[in-house]
């Protein structure tokens, strides 16, 4: 791997060994922060300025209404607009989400694709409705190849990249992504991701390549100058190149406990140090758009963190494109909505990214506030030039239209064979040897091999989040035409060299034809941002089927080569222990002939690849460990480890597999007290009705809700309602990702509340956890009514066993609502401190049925 250099790596052993002692030294408040602007480097694009461009902006900006400066600024969703709305606003760019598709259509044509980009082009530049003839631009999130678009080729998930280090790779993957986004008509992509992670328990730890920042920086810049081409050969935007964004600025790596949209607590100089080098490398290559993070940074949100994005991006670090916001970001600051929110823009925000419907209020309201004066005009006009600028510095204004462009509608170019070689190339090049017990590796061919476990045939599985819908699931083998499952790729190579395989996902075969080795493929299922959170990094617990299965297979004297998918290093001792050999494969992708390259000798048992791959993610010792290169603290497998083929394997079979998972939770957990815990969100019910509770007296239907004084002002609720109600609260996953808390029944924890009843009397009360909606894992536990007659107007904790729910399916691994009581009667209700708690010593407890 690459060395950090100088003071950058004196640094870091300073700052991890600090870390180290103990996070509360960090915790500093957003007035403590000692800002200074200096620690920032001033950075020359190799992406010129140009006088002409200039002049152009200053010419198109002079002629513009303050309406058509807005809409340049806005950002919808192709869900979420029609061709007529965008002639009548003339918007300045679009996007399609993670599994958005013209039509809808998943399996939407190429030409599908190329015809929406054409006709939103057309009518961006039909001045008839709205007088601006300006080209919009098309945005996607094409993070690991074209990945939202059936049949086109998936690279490995960045974390894989990371272990190949080799930024002449990622710049041939940039080109190959950028050819197969230009064959749908798009203009730009949301990449790279440069994000350096530090807590393996982020859901997005797939999306960074390293938790060392010289990688990172060294990937941006190849990473940009493949996606743009080379500022410094006149290469830069010809017809192969697509504009590249880096994202997300800054610090969204380094959140407490790795929590998706959380806050980083570091100095400024590790936010520079650590968390910025990959904008170092990317804005001297010359990207021309940045995303704001939805992150935080000592608790203000970056999309309205001026000193960050108008300050240190802009001024000092001398960026002149544009900042472009994450999905309704900017309404998560603080007195902002998604659809109002001046401080955004004012902060240093020149594009807000507006799915949704609330893209027509935000565009009205921000007119209004700039001609009211609440947003300076001189703010808009910098936004917006700096949006024209681009434009022109890609050529957009004198390119044909997108269905008349270089390589649009080119079905042949997404997924040929010369980018699923790369591809393939890269799954090789990404893989990491941990452990291979008296040299079983590589495998003979001509061996008779079982293949098992759910990912042995399974692309979706292989190629994880991002791919072609937002988290990855709900795929099949037939989405992915032209790709390969590691069972195929496996396959092929074997039957070549006259040998035997079978699939066998549980591990059976015939008692009469006992195979020579088994190779186990298991992991982690898709996952795509806060979804993937996590409160610990063990693989499994409790009921461990993949390890069931590898020891099965070894109780039958059969070898067992395990290979591990997963965006991120986790604790899998006991699979470890079990496995003869152990393959990091992290997420590899569309092309799972690379693994056989590998893992197979050729036809005349000669090795055909070893392996190159090196971590670029320390890999835990323990479950709970969080460890980074430099911090003080002995990983299981250092940053760097990785076997091939002429090293001696010494890792023993005696790996401790104890965990004891009551470490990874707290006493006691709240999820309400006083108002709702991050990342819940409270809502009032009624019957099938819930309406956000979002001021301090609500009132749904017959329910009224407000809050009251318990032990401190407003701390607890209370609900009044009649008998024609089924009344009560709900607490909501608040950014849609479920939570998991599947650490909680392991350790025999309760779910509780404070209740009291004021007035009246319940006839029927229950209470409810729920998963995601699709997978059907509601539960709902009625309390006894012996239990509500007890009640009186003093409080009494009503405790749930939460194993109570998970014998119903509730699936605690997928949390999105923890809590939702329902009552019916003719009542006022108190509730208050509903919790998650280890101990309930002086509370009811309700029994399972």
């Amino acid at each position: 791997m690459n060395n950090l250099k100088g003071t950058t790596l004196l640094y870091i052993c300073m700052a991890s060994l600090l870390s180290a002692c103990g996070q509360s030294k960090n915790l500093e408040t957003e007035a403590e922060i000692a800002k200074d602007p200096s620690i920032w480097p001033n950075i020359t694009s190799e992406v010129a300025a140009s006088k002409d461009v200039e002049s152009r902006v200053a010419k198109l900006l002079a002629d513009m209404t303050i309406e058509q400066k807005v809409a340049q600024m806005i950002q919808p969703e192709i869900r979420d607009i029609t061709v007529e709305d965008m002639r009548k606003y003339g918007f300045g760019s679009y996007l399609n989400g993670g599994g958005a598709f013209p039509n809808g259509d998943k399996h939407a044509s190429v030409a599908d694709w190329v015809a929406l980009a054409e006709s939103m082009y057309q009518a961006s530049i039909d001045a008839s409705l709205d007088g601006s003839s300006i080209p919009t631009m098309w945005g996607t999130d094409a993070v690991h190849g074209h990945n939202n678009v059936i049949g086109a080729t998936l690279f490995p998930h960045n974390i894989g990249l990371g272990a190949a280090n080799d930024p002449k790779l990622i710049e041939r993957i940039a080109q190959a992504t950028a050819k197969e986004v230009l064959v749908t008509g798009i203009d730009w992509i949301f990449a790279p991701t440069v994000a350096t992670v530090r807590d393996d328990r982020w859901g997005r730890t797939y999306e960074g390549y390293s938790e060392d920042p010289e990688i990172v920086g060294d990937y941006a810049y190849a990473i940009v100058k493949g996606l743009q081409g080379d500022g410094l050969s006149n290469s830069v935007f010809k017809e192969q190149h697509v504009i590249s964004t880096v994202k997300h600025f800054v610090g969204d790596g380094g959140t407490l406990k790795g929590d998706d949209q959380g806050n980083n607590v570091v100095s400024e100089e590790t936010l520079f140090k650590i968390h910025a080098q990959g904008y170092v490398g990317g804005l001297k290559a010359g990207s021309q758009s940045v995303m704001a993070s939805f992150n935080s940074w000592h608790g203000d949100k970056i999309h309205g963190n001026k000193y960050l994005l108008t300050t240190v991006l802009k001024d000092r670090m001398g960026f002149d494109g544009f900042v472009v916001g994450d999905w309704n970001g900017h309404g998560q600051i603080q007195g902002c909505s998604n659809d109002n929110c001046p401080q955004a823009i004012n902060a240093g925000l020149d594009m807000f990214m507006a799915p949704t419907q609330s893209w027509k209020p935000l565009f009205y309201n921000t007119v209004s506030q700039v001609k009211d004066g609440t947003i300076p005009l001189s703010r808009v006009n910098d936004a917006v030039s700096r949006i024209l600028r681009v434009k022109l510095r890609a050529g957009l204004f004198n390119k044909p239209s997108p269905a008349q462009r270089l390589y649009a509608g080119e079905s042949k170019i997404m997924g040929n064979q010369q980018h699923r070689a790369l591809a393939r190339e890269a799954v090789r090049k990404s893989m990491v040897m941990l452990k291979n017990k008296a040299g079983i590796l590589p495998l003979s061919a001509k061996q008779n091999i079982l293949i098992s476990g759910d990912g042995a045939d399974n692309i979706g599985k292989q190629s994880g989040g991002w791919t072609i819908t937002w988290q990855g699931t709900n795929n099949a083998n037939t989405d992915f035409p032209g790709g390969t499952s590691i069972y195929e790729g496996i396959k092929q190579q074997v039957l070549k060299a006259g040998g035997e395989i079978t699939l066998s996902v549980d591990g059976s075969f015939e008692k009469s034809n006992k195979p020579d080795v088994a190779i186990v493929v298991f992991g982690e299922e898709p996952y795509a941002e806060g979804q993937g959170d996590r409160p610990h990094l063990a693989y499994q617990y409790g009921t461990n089927k993949d390890l069931q299965l590898i020891k099965s297979l070894k109780a039958q004297g059969i070898p067992v080569v395990s290979l591990f998918i997963s965006g991120r290093p986790m604790w899998v001792n006991a699979e470890l222990n079990a496995s003869d050999a152990f393959v990091a494969l992290w997420l590899p992708g569309s092309e799972g002939g690379g693994v056989a390259d590998v893992l197979l000798r050729d036809i005349n048992d000669s090795v055909r690849y070893d392996f190159s791959g090196r971590l670029s993610f320390s890999w835990p010792n323990s479950p709970t460990q969080h460890v980074n290169r430099f911090d003080g603290q002995k990983p299981l497998f250092e940053y760097g480890y990785g076997l091939n083929y002429e090293k001696i394997d010494t890792l023993q079979d005696n790996l401790s597999e104890l965990f004891d998972v009551s470490a990874s939770v707290n006493e006691v957990e709240f999820l309400y007290d006083g108002q709702p815990k991050k990342p819940w969100a409270l809502y009032l019910t009624e019957s099938n009705k819930k309406k956000p509770v979002k001021s301090n007296s609500e009132q749904l239907n017959g329910v009224e809700y407000r809050t009251i004084d318990r032990f401190v002002q407003e701390d607890s609720i209370q609900l009044s309602f009649s008998n024609s109600d089924i009344a009560g609260i709900q607490l909501l996953s608040k950014h849609g990702f479920p939570e998991d808390l599947s650490a909680y029944v392991n350790s025999n924890a309760y779910l509780t509340f404070d209740i009291s009843l004021k007035s009246g009397s319940l006839s029927h009360t229950s209470v409810g956890v729920n998963c995601q909606e699709e997978t059907q894992c509601s539960s709902q536990i009625k309390i006894p009514d012996e239990t509500l007659s007890r009640l009186t107007t003093n409080w009494q904790q009503i405790a749930l066993p939460l194993s109570c729910f998970e014998s119903l399916d509730a699936k605690l691994s997928q949390t999105m609502s923890p809590f939702k009581i329902s009552l019916v009667g003719n009542a006022e209700v108190g509730l208050s401190k509903i919790a998650l708690r280890a101990a309930v010593p002086n509370a009811l407890i309700i029994a399972c049925d």
